[in-house]
This record gives C-alpha cells, sequence and structure tokens, in this order.
C-alpha cells in the first residue's frame, strides 16, 4: 500500500491542504470528488506526500486560470469513478487467470494477487495510458468530422445518434438458478459478447446495466447492425436467454459518459414491451429505415402502445437482411 502511494499517511486535512496551497474546504470537496469517504476525525491522517503533490497539481490549474475548480472536480470525479470500476474488473480478471495458472481456490487465488499485485502495477498503468491516448484519439476524429458536418447551424447540443437497449428475458429466474462463479460468468459472458459486436461495428457501449446494455451509433445503419448482430452473437452462445431490444433514431445530450433525452427514455420503454427474441423500433426510426434500405430492414407492424411517460406509440419489430454474397 505504502509503495503504491510513495510513502505513509502522515498528513491531516488541514495539513495536506496547506501544503497543496489550498483551503481545507477546497481539499475536502476535492477528497469527495475522488469518491472518497467524509472525513469525520479531522485529527486523522489519510494524506501521504502523494497526495499533496496530485493536491497541489490540482491547485495550480485554478491558480493559473486554466480550469475552474468546480471543472476541477467534475474531471477528478469521472477519472475516479472509472478508476473505482477499473481496479475491481482487473482484480477480479487477475483473480481468475491466478485459479486457471495456478490451480489455485478462489480465496487463495484472492491473496495471491493482493500479494503479487505490484507485479503488474507498470504494466497496467502503461496499457491504460495506451487506452486512454486512443480513445481520445478516436472521439477527436469523431468529434471534428462532426463538427465540420453542423457548421451551417445545426444544433450540436441535441446530436442525432441511433441508440437502443439491448435487455435479457427472464434474468432474474435464470440467475436464482447459477451459484456465485456461475452468475459471475454469466454477467461476463454477456457484457463482453455485446461489447465485442459493438465496438467491431463502430458503435460504442455507453453503459451496461447488470442484465441490459444501452448502446448508441453515429449512424443508423450502424445501430441496426449493432443491435441484430448481439442478438444473433448470443443466440450463438450457449445457456444464454433469449434477448429483448429496441433502437431509435433521435436527438440526445451527451454528459458526464452518458446520454439524455427523449429518445433515450423511448428506447428504453421500447424495449420493455419488445416481445422475446424481437428488436423493436418506433415509427419515425422504421421510416428512416425503410428510407436507407426497404429490403435489407424488414419491419412488421406491432399494435401501438401507451408508453409511461411518454404516450400512445406506434412501432414495429425488425429484421435485418444479411448482405447479398
Amino acid at each position: 500500500m505504502r509503495r503504491l502511494l510513495d510513502g505513509p499517511a502522515k498528513y491531516q486535512l488541514r495539513e495536506a491542504a496547506e501544503l497543496a496551497n489550498m483551503d481545507t474546504d477546497s481539499a475536502r470537496r476535492f477528497w469527495r470528488a475522488m469518491g472518497f469517504p467524509y472525513i469525520q476525525d479531522p485529527e486523522s491522517r489519510l494524506f501521504t506526500e502523494y497526495d499533496v503533490d496530485v493536491m497541489r497539481a490540482h491547485q495550480d490549474m485554478v491558480d493559473l486560470g486554466r480550469t475552474d475548480e468546480d471543472t476541477q472536480n467534475s474531471l477528478v470525479r469521472a477519472q475516479s469513478h472509472l478508476a473505482d470500476r477499473l481496479v475491481l474488473w482487473q482484480y477480479e480478471a487477475l483473480v481468475e487467470e491466478a485459479e486457471a495458472r495456478h490451480g489455485l481456490d478462489e480465496l487463495s487465488a484472492r491473496y495471491w494477487v493482493l500479494d503479487h499485485i505490484g507485479d503488474y502495477e507498470e504494466f497496467l498503468i502503461y496499457q491504460m495510458k495506451y487506452a486512454w491516448r486512443r480513445h481520445l484519439a478516436s472521439f477527436l476524429r469523431r468529434t471534428e468530422v462532426e463538427l465540420e458536418n453542423l457548421r451551417a447551424g445545426n444544433d450540436v447540443i441535441l446530436l442525432p445518434r441511433a441508440l437502443g437497449f439491448v435487455d435479457l428475458v427472464a434474468f432474474t429466474d435464470r440467475s436464482g438458478q447459477l451459484s456465485p462463479h456461475q452468475l459471475v460468468d454469466f454477467i461476463q459472458t454477456f457484457e463482453f459478447t455485446c461489447r465485442d459486436v459493438i465496438s467491431g461495428l463502430g458503435a460504442r457501449v455507453v453503459k451496461m446495466v447488470g442484465d441490459a446494455v444501452l448502446y448508441i451509433a453515429d449512424d443508423l445503419a450502424t445501430g441496426a447492425e449493432a443491435v441484430a448482430g448481439i442478438r444473433e452473437a448470443l443466440r450463438a452462445t450457449p445457456s444464454m436467454p433469449e434477448v429483448r431490444a429496441s433502437l431509435v433514431w433521435g436527438r440526445v445530450v451527451s454528459r458526464f459518459g452518458d446520454v439524455f433525452g427523449p429518445s433515450v427514455n423511448l428506447a428504453s420503454r421500447l424495449c420493455a414491451i419488445a416481445p422475446e427474441g424481437s428488436i423493436v423500433v418506433d415509427r419515425d426510426t422504421a421510416e428512416a429505415l425503410r428510407a436507407l434500405d426497404a429490403h435489407k430492414y424488414v419491419l412488421e407492424e406491432n399494435i401501438g402502445s401507451e408508453l409511461r411517460g411518454i404516450g400512445y406509440i406506434e412501432s414495429a419489430r425488425l429484421t435485418v437482411m444479411p448482405d447479398e454474397e
């Protein structure tokens, strides 16, 4: 622990703040943005030299006028949220590796990883830095193209996107039949399959929510290919139940790594009413798909539905026909 943090925890909040040229309230807000609990005892020594160095750099950005404190804390909050999930993922992956490679039971494997995590530290940092740079470059390319296309004065806040949900049918019943280890494998297979299909087609995963995935694509054709591809890939996966899914072409607001807006709500409601094994779209999306390719995108009209919080919606079931050889 000390090696990870470059030394022992020896400073109180007030002392760390003073050394970092921050006021105590700003230091407290920084700590909370990191996702750590409130400091109940102001006399407790929680902060290391490493913490002070980072806090000082944080404050320097504010003092130099490059960002304000709210922006800095927003960045810290985002990075910390992702880091919290990332370290858990890395730990579980290394535990599985230790079980398989060294023939250990699960408890022994977990202790083994705790003892040897330092062996992987340098590579994990290198890998994370590479992934961040690669994804930043990809994002900047997409954004540059998007802004060029919207220069004529169209709304750049509400972005036109294809999006939808894919939800496992009868997940609660299925999960109740599995041991904890089997449940982890089951969820992991679902998530990895979805991510593989979505990223392979140039779409993106917005978030995984246990037994569901919210995906997004820059164009409608990619969105349709993604949702149909997920359904077929999961059907080909042994012991994986059917899914229900939705696809909507609409405008969204992107914020804090998530997407918001009426189109997201509509996609969620359509997924909830989709029959087992089907992909449901709203009328506007159906018309847009027909305009793209009426032969490739086969649409079977559904009976209209009253959706909670949205109102009466006409929908259709989508089948994406394979490309002709």
